[in-house]
């Protein structure tokens, strides 16, 4: 048994075939970082997917070892949830790298995801207590951050809330996605620390272009969860318009409330705003660039999707989509590049393909007609044809 990788076989039967408990035991064995591991990780914080490539290409021989090192490590007790969870997304990414180029990495990406589905499952229950913040996150895209809860009760300070959707009046989505924040709730590790040292939320609430966040007489702007004056950024009888336009006109964007039907935001039959509604109307022109040094990619191409289903087809609009959000958001960590991805709503009902923002920040997906719209047997011109994944033939 003085054979590495007879050593590794073992250490991996370990992981993988005794009962998930013992798998999780601390991680007192864990392997310090190597070169390949800071390299990898600094490629996929920086969204460097042609170095990652590249990388990922020359290195399939220890790639196996690599990505057991990084689980065990992401287990470690003295992480938080974020970095933990954080290091597991980094090991999902290793695999799926070393199955595309290499193959074998299919029997580490289930045991990630489960994994990554317990530690959310954890989470949750520890962050059962938000359920008292309800009627603040009900409106669209709106959370309340009560990470640091211990903190800012010894402040005299109450929750934040994060009115999204005020935010999204004034800057497009890709201003701060994903450069500014990651796209996954409970992955950014928000703190004041943070924030004052001009990163996060400081990055705008520097004083110059939004109030600082050192500023100690605007605290009571975020921190409304649970307050009367709170109302404003989760109650459709209590925005104030005002406020939203002079901070636009400020920022170089554009509210309207004028041309807003009964002066109120149009929302659908689940309360999510109607955006291209307000977009097509006028009442709103977000800014594309905090520096105006950004100009949108916009990919003008449409993917009919064929339904299998008694629904009509569905017919995606990359023009839309590209015009709100940067490619990097969806591709390649939401959806590959190819027209085979595995799309299904139950997929999407746990957080996955369009799951990823509608039902968040976004339309839900349970307004079916929103999306299927498309009369099935009717030719798109131009449009692509999504294929999907072809089915597995049973062995005889």
């Amino acid at each position: 048994m003085k054979n590495p990788k007879s050593l590794r076989l073992v250490a991996l039967a370990f992981l993988f075939y005794l009962p998930l408990s013992l798998a999780l035991l601390p991680a007192v064995c864990a392997a310090e970082s190597s070169k390949f591991r800071d390299e990898f990780i600094t490629n996929y914080k920086t969204f460097q997917f042609k170095a990652q490539e590249k990388l990922i290409k020359k290195s399939g021989d220890i790639m196996e070892d690599e990505i057991f090192s990084l689980i065990i490590d992401a287990m470690d007790d003295d992480l938080t949830v974020g970095q933990r969870l954080f290091l597991l997304d980094a090991a999902s990414a290793m695999a799926h790298g070393y199955e595309h180029y290499h193959g074998g990495g299919k029997k580490f990406i289930k045991k990630i995801d489960k994994l990554i589905k317990k530690e959310l499952e954890k989470e949750k229950a520890r962050m059962a207590e938000l359920l008292k913040w309800e009627g603040e996150e009900r409106f669209i895209g709106n959370f309340v951050m009560d990470a640091h809860a211990e903190e800012m009760e010894k402040e005299g300070l109450a929750p934040v809330i994060y009115p999204h959707w005020i935010h999204r009046i004034w800057y497009e989505c890709s201003v701060c996605h994903q450069e500014v924040f990651v796209m996954k709730r409970w992955r950014n590790e928000i703190s004041r620390e943070k924030i004052l040292a001009g990163q996060q939320c400081g990055a705008c609430h520097n004083g110059d272009i939004a109030f600082g966040a050192d500023e100690k007489d605007k605290c009571g702007l975020c921190h409304v969860a649970g307050k009367p004056e709170g109302k404003r950024l989760h109650d459709l009888d209590h925005i104030d318009h005002k406020r939203i336009a002079e901070v636009a006109t400020r920022v170089g964007a554009e509210w309207n409330a004028d041309k807003l039907p009964d002066g109120r935001l149009p929302v659908d039959r689940y309360g999510f705003i109607d955006w291209l509604a307000l977009k097509e109307n006028g009442i709103f022109k977000p800014i594309e660039s905090l520096h105006g040094d950004y100009k949108p990619v916009i990919r003008d191409n449409q993917i009919l999707f064929i339904s299998k289903g008694k629904l009509e087809n569905v017919l995606f609009s990359h023009n839309v989509h590209s015009s709100w959000i940067r490619c990097t958001s969806c591709h390649p960590a939401v959806f590959g590049e190819g027209l085979d991805n595995k799309v299904k709503m139950v997929r999407m009902s746990k957080g996955e393909n369009c799951g990823y923002c509608h039902g968040k920040v976004s339309f839900t997906f349970a307004d079916c007609k929103r999306c299927h719209s498309q009369e099935k047997g009717t030719e798109v011109e131009g449009a692509l044809v999504h294929v999907g994944q072809p089915k597995k033939r049973k062995k005889k």
